[in-house]
C-alpha cells in the first residue's frame, strides 16, 4: 500500500508539472515503509518537486529497497539507509544524497549534485 500510494503521488505530480520536457536524468529516491525521514520528504518536498526546475531536470522515481530492484538499476549501490537520492542517467549513477537534511539543505544539495552531474556528462 505504501509503495502504491507513493507511485500514485509521483504520477500525479508528473502529470501536473505542465508541458513535458526532454530529460536525460532522473532522481531515484530509495525508500522503505516506516521511514519517518522518507515521510517527511514526501510531506515537505513531494507535493512541489515536479513543479521545480530540479524536478524538470531530473524527474522523481520512487524505489522501495525491500522490493525487487528494477533491472535498469541493478548496477546502482542500493543502501539500507533511507532515504537515499541517486541521480541516474542511462543506468549510470551521476550523484547521490544520503538522508534528508530538511527542505532548505536538500534543495542546496540537489542543485549541487545536478550541476555536478551536468559537468560529469559533458
Amino acid at each position: 500500500m505504501y509503495l502504491i500510494s507513493r507511485l500514485l503521488i509521483a504520477c500525479i505530480l508528473f502529470a501536473m508539472s505542465g508541458t513535458p520536457t526532454v530529460v536525460a536524468a532522473e532522481l531515484v529516491m530509495l525508500e522503505q515503509d516506516g521511514c519517518v525521514w522518507c515521510d517527511r520528504w514526501h510531506a515537505e518536498i513531494g507535493p512541489i518537486y515536479a513543479k521545480t526546475e530540479e524536478g524538470k531536470r531530473a524527474p522523481l522515481r520512487l524505489v522501495d529497497i525491500n522490493e525487487p530492484i528494477p533491472e535498469d538499476l541493478k548496477d546502482i549501490d542500493i543502501e539500507r539507509f533511507t532515504p537515499t537520492f541517486v541521480i541516474v542517467e542511462d543506468s549510470v549513477e551521476l550523484g547521490r544524497i544520503r538522508g534528508y537534511p530538511g527542505d532548505e539543505f536538500f534543495w542546496f544539495l540537489l542543485k549541487e549534485a545536478l550541476d555536478e552531474a551536468e559537468v560529469t556528462r559533458n
